[in-house]
């Protein structure tokens, strides 16, 4: 395919502009990119619409991670809102080059929740982005402004994926999950959490067919526009 027409523009969602190589990736068994996974959340976040939840773009996410300047990063955060947050959902992707666009070989997602003041790491491929989460945690939690300091949790039972690709996959079934409970109400067993839907929902299956739901989400959104 030609660089002008996989660049072509197919869609323009909220802030997010879809270009016909995404369209190629979810297509075939590929990596996730930024957009893809930007579009979703900005999905999610259309139909989970609350002042308590922000799902974060992977741009913002790695720019909260790598940010050199405090002054900045605190300037930068403050129209985020996040002392009202009561859910913050963020990719983290293990790009270790700031200069390089799109970087990175493995997504992963990590996830705070107020009323438990816990940090948690979920990581579809035996935690090989753990440096990268704790990074971005430490990074973020002292803006959080809770009354103790916030657990971080690496939660050791996320599904793993069967193949070297559908980590992107995983980040946005597992957002989907999460946003689910929280939004049926958030009903804990114990110290459990969204564990359980998470086990429920994100199976092999599901993560294969979450490919085709985006790709037809967005076929459908085409069609109106």
């Amino acid at each position: 395919m030609g660089k002008s027409v996989a660049d072509e523009k197919i869609l323009s969602y909220n802030d997010v502009v879809l270009r016909r190589s995404d369209l190629d990736i979810l297509n075939g068994p590929d990596f996730l990119n930024d957009r893809i996974i930007e579009f979703y959340f900005s999905y999610l976040s259309s139909c989970y619409p609350s002042e308590y939840i922000l799902l974060a773009p992977p741009s913002i996410a790695f720019w909260i991670s790598n940010c050199p300047d405090i002054d900045y990063l605190k300037d930068f955060l403050q129209p985020l809102n996040l002392s009202r947050k009561s859910l913050v959902i963020l990719p983290v992707n293990n790009n270790n080059d700031v200069t390089v666009a799109e970087g990175g070989s493995h997504w992963s997602l990590l996830v705070f929740e107020r009323t438990a003041n816990v940090f948690v790491h979920h990581d579809s491929y035996g935690g090989i982005n753990s440096r990268h989460a704790k990074q971005l945690y430490k990074a973020i939690v002292g803006y959080m402004e809770t009354c103790d300091t916030c657990r971080y949790l690496a939660w050791d039972r996320t599904p793993q994926q069967v193949n070297g690709y559908d980590c992107g996959l995983y980040v946005t079934a597992i957002a989907k999950a999460i946003c689910s409970w929280y939004g049926s109400g958030g009903q804990r067993d114990g110290d459990q959490l969204w564990f359980p839907v998470v086990n429920e929902q994100v199976t092999p299956s599901a993560v294969v067919e979450m490919r085709q739901d985006i790709l037809r989400l967005i076929t459908s959104l085409m069609a109106v526009k």
